[in-house]
Formats: structure tokens, sequence, C-alpha cells
């Protein structure tokens, strides 16, 4: 972490030089950490095709995939917070460390983040075995109560489709009740539940929603008008 840029340090270039530069580190940033590490530069003015540069094979990811939910969310609700060093966890069962570093441009507004990510999964098998071997027994991991909501596990979608896919089946599962068995007022609560995640950033993203919803279209800019009172008009 000591090679990356402090975001001060190019507070004051506009979005697209902040990017290359940070583009340019990619791939030294990515030799130098600990292996196996992936490193990956989202230009956050490209989404949902948020990734501009990558190196490392850890998510399988490629330029022009979309960013993580975690992600998307953070962008749609402003957050410029850093992350540095929580736990992620991929669908095979590996465990990864993980950092994200958001760069904003001159005039304040998200420009890039530097995401980070390092297979600590052997480390996690040493340590149950020295706890076995010390203390004669496992030692639980943390309960995910116990860990932050924005820790609480995150997607790295490889196309745009399965990124909407996760967001969807989130949605949903967020509110509880299986779609056939839903009144407006639920169907109310996934669409807030979407805008609250980033969803309606995506394009054909109110046709997606509707599509698994059970709605039409123009059903879905009606929620949205209802939730926010703005107009949304249909594309």
């Amino acid at each position: 972490m000591d090679a990356v840029p402090p975001p001060d340090a190019l507070a004051g270039l506009d979005a697209e030089c902040v990017n290359r530069v940070l583009e340019i580190l990619v791939a030294p940033l990515q030799a130098a950490a600990p292996q196996p590490t992936e490193v990956v530069l989202h230009d956050l003015r490209r989404v949902p095709n948020t990734v501009r540069a990558i190196a490392g094979t850890l998510t399988g990811r490629r330029v022009g995939d979309p960013p993580t939910d975690k992600l998307l969310e953070r962008v749609a609700a402003g957050d410029l917070r850093h992350d540095i060093g929580y736990r992620t966890e991929l669908p095979d069962g590996r465990v990864l460390r993980s950092s994200t570093i958001v760069y904003t441009d001159a005039d304040g507004r998200p420009a890039a983040a530097l995401c980070l990510n390092t297979d600590v999964s052997a480390w996690v098998s040493l340590r149950s075995a020295v706890d076995r071997f010390v203390l004669g027994r496992d030692v639980p991991e943390p309960r995910a109560s116990s860990v932050p909501a924005e820790q609480q596990g995150e997607s790295f979608p490889r196309s745009v489709d399965e990124l909407c896919r996760v967001l969807v089946d989130a949605a949903i599962a967020a509110v509880g009740v299986p779609v056939a068995k839903m009144r407006k007022e639920q169907k109310l609560q996934v669409v807030a539940e979407l805008e609250r995640r980033g969803f309606f950033l995506v394009k054909q993203a109110p046709e997606t929603a509707a599509g698994a919803l059970g709605v039409s279209r123009f059903t879905i800019y009606n929620y949205l008008n209802e939730l926010d009172g703005a107009a949304h008009e249909p594309a």
C-alpha cells in the first residue's frame, strides 16, 4: 500500500488525468504486492463498464467489465471513503483481503477507484491449523452480524448482465417475499432497494427490473417517480 498514490496527491487533476496516472501504476503495483494479488482500476465515469485496467487473475475480470455491487452502491451514494483491508470471499471459497481507494477530480467528483485484492486463503488455513495445535480446537470466524454491513460480502461480476442479476436477486431477497406473492408496496420496496444499490445507473436497468418483477417498464418509472418525486422519463 505504500506505493499507492495518496488521493490528495491527484486531487487537482481532471478525471482523465487521474485515471491515466493510476493506469500506469496498475501492473507495477500488482508485481510488487504479495502474491497472489489482483489490482483493478475502475474509471467511475464509465458505469457500468468501469474496469479500465487490471493486473492479476483472481476474479477473472477483464477491461470493460462492471464494478462490484458494493462499489456501484458507493458510487450511487456519493460515498468517497476508503476501505482498507476488509475481508471478501469468492464463490469458490477463497478468502481475499481487499482495499478500495477512491480518487476525486479537481471538482471533487468521483474519478477513479483503485482496488487491491490479495488471496489470503493459505494464511487463513494456517491460522486454523495453529489454533488446533495450540488450543486443541478450531476458533470460529467472526459472525456475519459482527462485521460492518458494507463488508458482509462483495460480488465480482464479469458482465453487466451478471451484475444486474446479483443486484436484482439481492433486492428481492432483502424484501423477503417471492415475486409471485408481492403486492405493489413490496415491489416498491424492491425498486427502492435497487435504487439505493445504484442499479438504475446501468443502461436498460428499468427493463431488467420490469422483467424480474412482472410489470412494465413504465410501471418501474412510475415507482421511481413515486419514491423520489422526480420525473423519470422512459428512454
